[in-house]
């Protein structure tokens, strides 16, 4: 059960948050700016790129970042050329191993994202890579195992932005900010090879974007007008189903399911609309369907029926199109009197849409989190 006592009290927040949690997706816009710093340290402004490769291939440990990365990088280069993320296998999380498809030749590109920089996966994936001829490039910890073996392979290393919080989490996978610092160079790269346009500009605006949404989405702010906060007090005590409209709304409601799981200890269900309202009619109907007030976010939770009851948030993205699915969305809803939360981000260009679904959906896991007993 969520204790609401907490999302008003700033220092309870604090006290509970163990791991530095919020710090960690407040300071997204640092981690950003820190990266495209130690990206052009390393001469990625100065690439000169023979042409666009054929397919660009994501490896990475994590269960989510390396896909929302993949699904980021084409969903921005609007089909420009296929990205493909690279699954790994093994008998145990620590023991993971990566394979090339193939297919993989000199005219792909391997990119490899790893805050550890010492999955020895990794290593043999990238020598793989060499021995096919493919280019291989990484943004990993400086001296790193995987930036020797990037060097080793004549690949491009990208020194992985650090949290610059006095004290780091104790692994990589603890730290929010993480995304953003392996996000940032790769987009600066993939901008480089002509597969999206994410110019300076274009990454300080993300920056920007991002300070601006943990000024509004921060400890310090109220819940009624904190719409991080909003969502986690509605999501309490339910079974998120996460709809969305649109590729970038589609990668932050798998993102944020990734999240619910891992930090709160939740499961959680996305689907793409307009299917989603074919797919899950059933699943608001059946058993775990309820007919609770859907405003009423600040009832007493004691008083209702046990169990997990549906929560529909439907994400959304400005390009949209005004003939979208979003209204069947709400009627079916209504008629099944199924509670409704609605996320959108606000104007601005496709990478500043991703910057702000993606920064209230972190602020919102992290919120469910502390607040319902979860990973703090």
């Amino acid at each position: 059960m969520l204790d609401e006592s907490l999302l008003d009290d700033p220092e309870a927040l604090a006290r509970v948050d163990t791991r530095g949690l919020l710090l960690g997706v407040a300071a997204a816009g640092a981690r950003v700016r820190m990266a495209a710093r130690l990206a052009g340290e390393a001469g990625i402004g100065a690439l000169r790129p023979d042409g666009r490769p054929r397919t660009v291939l994501v490896a990475g440990p994590g269960p989510s970042a390396p896909s929302a990365v993949a699904d980021l990088l084409e969903a921005l280069g609007a089909g420009s050329c296929p990205v493909v993320t690279l699954h790994p296998s093994g008998p145990a999380a620590y023991d993971l191993r990566w394979n090339l498809p193939g297919w993989v030749g000199p005219l792909d590109l391997l990119l490899v994202a790893s805050p550890a920089g010492t999955e020895a996966g990794l290593a043999d994936l990238i020598e793989q890579a060499y021995r096919r001829g493919c280019t291989p490039a990484g943004v990993v910890p400086a001296k790193s195992p995987i930036a020797e073996a990037l060097e080793q392979a004549r690949g491009i290393t990208i020194p992985y932005a650090k949290p610059p919080a006095p004290e780091e989490p104790s692994t990589p996978s603890e730290d929010p900010g993480s995304f953003w610092a392996l996000l940032t160079p790769l987009l600066m790269l993939t901008d480089r090879i002509g597969l999206l346009h994410a110019p300076p500009d274009a990454i300080e605006a993300v920056a920007d974007r991002l300070d601006e949404v943990a000024a509004k989405c921060g400890p310090a702010i109220a819940t009624y007008s904190n719409p991080a906060k909003t969502l986690a007090a509605e999501l309490a005590d339910s079974l998120p189903v996460l709809w969305s409209e649109g590729d970038i709304a589609a990668l932050a409601a798998r993102r944020l399911a990734a999240l619910i799981t891992a930090r709160a200890g939740r499961p959680a269900i996305t689907a793409e609309l307009p299917e989603a309202l074919t797919a899950h009619e059933a699943l608001l109907a059946g058993a775990f369907a309820g007919s609770l007030d859907p405003d009423d976010f600040f009832r007493d939770r004691v008083e209702d029926p046990q169990g997990l009851r549906l929560r529909l948030v439907v994400l959304q993205q400005p390009d949209a199109h005004a003939a979208g699915a979003a209204p069947a969305a709400r009627e079916l809803a209504m008629t099944h009197e199924t509670p409704l939360s609605e996320l959108a981000p606000a104007e601005g260009s496709d990478l500043e849409a991703a910057a702000d679904l993606l920064a209230v959906t972190d602020f919102a896991a992290v919120y469910l989190a502390l607040t319902s007993g979860g990973r703090s």
